[in-house]
């Protein structure tokens, strides 16, 4: 029988497949549901900098005499982040009682400012690793691309000066230099990186004239935002444990991202769309790949497919795209 046992973080994992962060990890009865179902590990919903600011920002305004004490300011935002924070310890704690699976809390941040000190609070409530799911959207044409990555290596060590357990960061396609990017996370202390997030697109109905949320869930197609990079990270990047994220719906998709290199699979949209059952279909389609090439264990063929042990590694290069189209009739 395949042995689909793994490591991720440091943490030892009964298979390569984490439940993502989302709404399907905010209570503690839905993640029983996912460890029954054969989850390897659970990100917990994250806790947002940018709607903890939102609420502050909200309740200043219904009363602009708060606005004009400093104290009065200060006052509301430490209690409604408390309060925020508190609420998500105690999901730390009561999902690490309810399930055998590692737990990893996260937060998604978009700033470097004090309250990533709270991350120590997550790990004294229970939580076996970081996620931090970082964001920035530049708006301004005179901000440097260097500034804005320097943001993200920034959350990084200020969470680092707290917490002792690994920390991962999950970042998005919109770097100038995606290898560069994960080597230097990596250096800063990064254990391992998430292969890419899924962030917010808009669209426009063309009946009412407004902007429109675009679909939020991923399909089978988007695998490719993330394959090709975790193939290259996973060879330029060494001692670097990569989670691929975006377009896995099925156990083709977590072959697929294993062989390029990914140390595990994050599933999100397939849990939405096809329930938890999906678990045992992805780990069942994982063990017969895995007897059908006498493969004993994922370590015999993670990487195998990666951009350093391929003949041809310009594979994964752009200009194959051009090559793709030339030699069509």
């Amino acid at each position: 029988m395949a042995n689909l046992e793994t490591t991720y973080l440091g943490l030892t994992l009964k298979n390569p497949l984490l439940a993502a962060s989302s709404g399907l990890t905010s209570s503690v009865e839905k993640i029983k549901e996912l460890a029954d179902a054969g989850i390897g590990a659970i990100v917990l919903k994250s806790i947002f900098e940018e709607q903890i600011n939102n609420e502050v920002s909200s309740m200043l305004e219904k009363d602009q005499q708060n606005m004009a004490y400093p104290e009065a300011e200060d006052y509301i935002k430490n209690y409604l982040r408390d309060n925020s924070v508190t609420r998500h310890l105690e999901l730390v704690k009561t999902a690490k009682a309810a399930v055998d699976v590692p737990i990893i809390a996260s937060v998604n941040c978009v700033s470097s400012s004090e309250w990533t000190s709270f991350a120590k609070d997550f790990e004294e409530a229970g939580a076996d690793a970081i996620e931090l799911n970082i964001f920035y959207l530049p708006t301004d044409r005179h901000e440097k691309p260097g500034l804005i990555e320097q943001l993200y290596l920034d959350v990084l060590d200020k969470v680092k000066q707290e917490v002792n357990i690994p920390v991962s960061v999950k970042f998005g396609l919109n770097h100038s230099n995606i290898i560069g990017m994960a080597d230097k996370l990596k250096a800063h202390g990064a254990k391992g990186v998430v292969m890419f997030n899924r962030f917010y697109e808009p669209d426009i109905n063309l009946e009412t004239l407004e902007l429109v949320s675009s679909e939020v869930f991923s399909t089978p197609a988007d695998l490719r935002r993330s394959l090709r990079w975790v193939g290259m990270v996973a060879s330029s990047v060494t001692q670097l444990d990569i989670a691929a994220s975006t377009g896995i719906h099925d156990g083709t998709a977590v072959v697929k991202q294993l062989l390029a290199g990914a140390q595990v699979a994050q599933l999100c949209s397939t849990l939405y769309l096809n329930g938890t059952p999906v678990v045992g279909e992805i780990l069942k389609e994982l063990s017969t790949f895995m007897q059908k090439w006498n493969f004993k264990s994922i370590d015999d063929f993670r990487g195998r497919l990666s951009y350093k042990n391929i003949p041809d590694p310009f594979m994964y290069e752009r200009s194959q795209f051009m090559k793709y189209f030339s030699n069509r009739k």
